[in-house]
């Protein structure tokens, strides 16, 4: 396995400096956004299509440091009634550059549509009840989902570039059900291997999911990780619940924060090396890439603690043990 850093979560810094912190601590790989919802500040995306020197300068900072890019990252909501054309536009062009830059994944998230044509605003359906909710369920789903991901997919195999799916809350593909839907079809469609998931385990935590249980189901899907720790506050979860819509800047009175690795599930490191160890079983020794999302924790200390980290959990070798000749 190998140690990354997705560099937003030094966003502060310019990308030279957040390089040389990630070869300090020993890192592997970085990953880079492009757009969407992030503001790109370390790459400038239409500069690295317009030619080769832009893309040739990024490689080389990134290598001279002995690093390696690991992934682009496109988060955003390509599906939106609204802002989605924009954010298409991104996920296409960063599937572009990756294919230039020979970077072999592009994380992004399944987007989330309107409830029914001629709506614009993004729909998020978290239960079955009232009834109608299934039949927005099914407009997303079979009018505007599915037939995006089976262009997009066969955009992204044209260019040999495979996407990363995250699972996560106010998107369509929030859970393993609904990865493994979109994954199945697009396979189907497509071929396999051209989408799967970006495994960010914080999303699902939240939500009250088993992650051994996540990885048993996702297998062989894996295709990236992102390394990201939630804490739930007891006393607001104990009143309200885990569905919570608290601005993320006032993390004290949250049922729960994205919080820094190792600072929030009760199992502490332990859990972390629960977590390796069952995407070793499931066939996953890709880069495990830190993503610092701590509002109560300054974004260095928090790279830094989780780099020290997955130090101590991440299985590095590629296991070499056979049993013994009987």
């Amino acid at each position: 396995m190998k140690i990354g850093l997705i560099t937003d979560s030094l966003g502060h810094l310019p990308l030279t400096d957040v390089l040389d912190l990630a070869a300090h601590l020993g890192l592997d790989e970085v990953e880079i956004a492009t757009g969407g919802w992030s503001r790109a500040l370390h790459l400038d995306l239409p500069d690295l299509l317009a030619g080769p020197s832009r893309r040739d300068e990024l490689l080389s900072q990134v290598r001279d440091r002995g690093l390696a890019l690991s992934a682009l990252n496109a988060n955003g909501n390509q599906l939106h009634p609204l802002t989605g054309p924009a954010h298409d536009s991104v996920v296409r062009d960063t599937i572009r550059a990756a294919a230039l830059m020979e970077v072999p994944t592009v994380v992004l998230m399944s987007g989330l549509p309107a409830g029914a044509a001629g709506d614009t605003s993004a729909n998020w359906v978290t239960t079955a009840w009232p009834p109608e909710n299934l039949r927005v369920l099914a407009y997303q789903w079979d009018e505007v989902a599915l037939p995006y991901w089976r262009d997009l997919a066969a955009f992204a195999h044209e260019h040999g570039v495979r996407l990363a799916v995250e699972a996560c809350g106010a998107q369509l593909v929030h859970d393993v059900s609904g990865l493994l839907r979109l994954v199945e079809h697009v396979a189907d469609a497509v071929g396999e291997g051209v989408v799967g998931a970006n495994l960010d385990p914080s999303h699902l935590m939240w939500m009250g999911a088993d992650i051994p249980s996540v990885i048993g189901a996702l297998g062989p899907h894996i295709t990236h990780v992102h390394a990201k720790d939630i804490r739930v506050n007891h006393g607001p979860a104990a009143r309200d619940g885990l569905l919570d819509t608290t601005d993320i800047t006032r993390p004290g009175e949250r049922a729960w924060n994205y919080v820094t690795l190792g600072l929030g599930h009760p199992r502490g490191a332990t859990f972390w090396a629960d977590f390796v160890y069952h995407l070793r079983a499931a066939g996953y020794d890709g880069v495990l890439s830190i993503e610092h999302e701590d509002a109560l924790v300054s974004s260095r200390e928090g790279v830094e603690r989780a780099a020290g980290l997955l130090k101590q959990v991440a299985l590095r070798a590629p296991a070499d043990w056979r049993p013994a000749a009987i």
